[in-house]
């Protein structure tokens, strides 16, 4: 299987594949864990809530969001040819999620219990590290 190689001259949008197996598998290790949290937040909401003390209302539209998130970026890892454009959208998407989630938590948007916000930075180091595997799968593009 050829990968085509990357052009450091390659015009801005110009779509970039590779059958690099790293990408792929940045892509697929995201979208299933992803996933299970999209499952998790509205299968466990009430529990999640009194634990964390993050509102159950919150919990489901994320979920909701989570899901859709996950089936986008394991559809992705599933293609012969990693885009370069879809790496990078979800480098950006993981990055900003990371940052946004701590944002939250100092602005005092939420009131978690000392639980939920470790919680919340765990999850935000995890997200950012799931950001760092598709810029080392762009890398090598």
């Amino acid at each position: 299987m050829a990968s085509t190689p990357h052009s450091p001259t390659a015009a801005p949008g110009t779509p970039v594949t590779s059958s690099d197996g790293l990408a792929r598998l940045a892509l697929r290790l995201d979208g299933a864990v992803t996933g299970l949290n999209s499952l998790a937040y509205p299968a466990f909401a009430a529990a999640l809530a009194s634990l964390l003390g993050i509102g159950a209302s919150l919990l489901y539209p994320v979920g909701a969001f989570l899901l859709l998130f996950a089936a986008v970026v394991l559809v992705a890892g599933t293609r012969e040819r990693v885009s370069g454009k879809a790496l990078g959208a979800v480098l950006t998407a993981n990055l900003l999620w990371a940052l946004l989630s701590l944002v939250t938590l100092v602005s005092g948007l939420l009131s978690p219990t000392l639980l939920g916000e470790v919680g919340v930075v765990l999850q935000a180091v995890v997200v950012a590290l799931f950001a760092a595997l598709p810029y080392a799968g762009l890398k090598r593009l």
